[in-house]
């Protein structure tokens, strides 16, 4: 027996671990994604807003290996793995255009790009 639980068996010490179900899975990426939703709508500083759509990206990220895990399939995974592929050239042309926008303005405000010249 450990010290830390003591006449507890090692099972019952994880059993409450095991009840996760597909639905808390799904709850925790509908509010990752409503976070970053929210976020995204209501912040104007660019860093903020891309990384509110980089938590949206995980959080289907994280609803995708749910629904994979739940039917047994690693189609799921796959559609992980190109849509971190994606984010990871959206944050790189992000990025580049964040600092392309400050060297222009030495503002970061969105609303200070609304009224873009051609």
């Amino acid at each position: 027996m450990s010290d830390l639980t003591p006449g507890l068996p090692l099972a019952a010490a994880l059993a409450p671990l095991s009840s996760v179900t597909l639905f808390h899975y799904l709850v925790v990426s509908a509010v990752l994604f409503a976070l970053g939703l929210i976020g995204f709508l209501t912040r104007r500083n660019l860093i903020i807003m891309f990384l509110c759509t980089e938590l949206m990206f995980q959080a289907a990220g994280i609803a995708l290996i749910a629904f994979g895990r739940y039917h047994m399939n690693q189609s799921g995974d796959v559609f992980v793995i190109f849509v971190l592929t994606i984010a990871a050239a959206e944050a790189a042309l992000a990025l580049a255009l964040v600092v392309l926008l400050f060297r222009r303005r030495e503002t970061l405000d969105a609303s200070s790009w609304a009224e873009m010249k051609g």
